[in-house]
């Protein structure tokens, strides 16, 4: 084993064989997606993209540029990203980046403002906002319209969104009165519609009030109907009491109108889109004016006629028939004192199955009238307020009057009031005062003071615990004989019957006596003779009884004075 060479290890060789292909790392494919994402992105973002609009607000309260949104019933259209002064340095103009779904609303009838906390036309809104902040809210036509880019925003919300069903009608009235925007719309007590504003442009003669009626509502608007202001509450005294009449709470606070159309006519065309209607001061004027005949009338008055004012009701047996319209003053040459002339309207419709003539024919019939005692008197309505109306009658034998004409008016003889209710207060008044009422008083006062004295005096006061004691005293003796008189009370019957049976027997005893002892009976006689003889006995006792007291020895020896004369 020594010669042996030692075996040598196999040994490996390892050959590399390089390859001409380059690969990719992937650590390459991050920033690739990262690349497509972005691109993507902004190709998203581009496409979605809207046009840029400004729009110009008074001041920019609670917007902010980059947070702030422009929404559409809650669906973000776009977002704010500038916000800048105007050149003029008035107003402020936002720029805004709307999304591109939102172009087709963006037309010349759009509509922009602001959403924050606020009260508006009677309600409270946009609490939401206390939260997620101020936006801006577009409200778009649906159809019509221009494009356009440049908008001057609304500084307050609109009254009515556009997408309402209804129509809108057009009231002129004299006033404005007490309408505000949002004032409610009143149809047989349920709110139906909203005022939606006011043209100022022909204010001069009257203001034309825009308002809306909503379906299915507006179908009950006809070319007859009559809208009336009913803002506030209407306050009535009358002989049933106070009545207040009050259409809402809201329209209390905010104004309203009520309208109504009436049943003579029911076929009447539903009216149309902008209608015109007179809108009446109140209900009872809007009712008086579906009469179509109306008598104008004066009456002259000498007197005063304070508390008769435009408005006051003219009345026939206690029924409106008519309105006073206007109280004056006039120098009236022939009598050389001032009237008050009262112009007044008379609707005969009021009665019915009244026909009055026209022409000549109402001239002779209202002359006829006069003559037999047609009048118009000055009455009283209250006595609290002092308000009065006139009253227009056939009075029974009222002065002489004739009919006149004033225009188209006609004069109607006056008559003076007689049973006035402020005269009668007066007079009352006046009769009041001529009563003593100091001298009574003093009166009274000094009564009063002698009650007073005499209730304080200390005799009577002793006089009274005297009575007081008697009184407790008598009523112990009261109980007590009450007590001891009941047994003889009930023994009463009894002692009756026996007193009774006694007057019986003495009756008969009595008849025994005359009978037996009478004048004409021997009994009587006997005792007639007895009586003598005792009489005659008595004498000799007597004779007797002086001797002895002259001579009392003549007991012993006898009478002594036998012979002596």
């Amino acid at each position: 084993m020594s010669g042996t060479t030692p075996e040598t290890p196999p040994t490996a060789v390892v050959r590399s064989r390089t390859s001409r292909t380059r690969r990719l790392s992937l650590i390459w494919a991050i920033p690739i997606v990262t690349a497509l994402v972005g691109g993507w992105l902004a190709w998203t973002t581009l496409s979605e993209r809207g046009p840029l609009i400004t729009i110009s607000f008074q001041t920019a309260e609670g917007l902010t540029a980059g947070q702030s949104q422009v929404r559409h019933k809650d669906v973000v259209m776009g977002q704010v990203t500038k916000i800048a002064l105007s050149e003029d340095l008035r107003r402020v103009d936002v720029t805004v980046r709307m999304n591109r779904e939102a172009e087709p609303l963006l037309t010349d009838r759009a509509r922009f403002w602001v959403v924050k906390p606020r009260f508006f036309a009677g309600s409270i809104s946009g609490l939401q906002t206390l939260v997620s902040g101020s936006y801006i809210e577009l409200a778009p036509e649906r159809t019509g319209g221009e494009p356009k880019r440049n908008f001057v925003g609304l500084e307050e919300p609109p009254v009515l969104q556009s997408d309402v069903p209804g129509r809108t009608f057009l009231l002129h009235a004299g006033r404005l009165g007490s309408l505000n925007l949002g004032s409610p719309v009143f149809f047989r007590d349920l709110p139906v519609g909203q005022v939606l504003g006011w043209d100022i442009s022909d204010m001069a003669r009257n203001v034309t009030i825009h308002t809306f009626v909503r379906a299915p509502y507006d179908q009950y608007v006809h070319d007859n109907s009559r809208f009336w202001n009913a803002s506030g509450a209407s306050l009535q005294l009358g002989a049933t009491g106070v009545q207040v009449q009050v259409e809402s709470l809201r329209a209390l606070l905010l104004g309203g109108i009520a309208f109504d159309t009436p049943d003579a006519n029911p076929a009447a065309p539903v009216s149309a889109e902008n209608h015109a209607f007179p809108l009446y001061a109140s209900k009872e004027a809007a009712d008086s004016s579906s009469y179509s005949r109306s008598l104008p009338m004066v009456a002259n008055f000498v007197s005063s006629v304070s508390g008769l004012s435009p408005g006051a009701p003219v009345v026939l047996r206690g029924i409106k028939v008519g309105e006073v319209q206007s109280v004056g003053l006039r120098y009236d040459k022939a009598l050389d004192n001032v009237v008050v002339p009262v112009h007044f309207a008379v609707e005969p419709e009021r009665v019915a199955q009244l026909d009055l003539p026209s022409g000549s024919d109402l001239d002779h019939m209202m002359q006829e009238l006069v003559r037999r005692g047609l009048r118009v008197r000055l009455d009283t309505t209250s006595l609290i307020t002092g308000a009065k109306q006139l009253t227009i009658d056939v009075f029974p034998d009222p002065p002489p009057g004739l009919l006149a004409r004033d225009g188209d008016a006609f004069v109607i003889p006056t008559l003076e009031t007689g049973g006035d209710l402020m005269t009668s207060a007066a007079a009352l008044v006046a009769r009041l005062q001529a009563i003593p009422f100091e001298k009574i008083g003093k009166d009274l006062s000094e009564t009063l003071a002698g009650v007073n004295g005499i209730a304080n005096d200390p005799a009577l006061k002793d006089s009274l615990a005297s009575l007081r004691t008697t009184l407790a005293e008598a009523q112990g003796l009261v109980g007590k004989l009450d007590r001891g008189a009941t047994p003889l009370i009930q023994k009463l019957p009894s002692i009756a019957n026996g007193l009774d049976e006694s007057v019986r027997r003495l009756n008969r005893l009595a008849a025994s006596l005359e009978s037996g002892y009478g004048g004409s009976s021997t009994f009587n006689r006997d005792t007639s003779r007895l009586l003598v003889q005792l009489s005659d006995a008595a004498r000799s006792v007597r004779v007797l009884a002086d001797l002895l007291a002259r001579h009392p020895e003549a007991l012993i020896r006898g009478r002594t004075d036998q012979g002596t004369p």
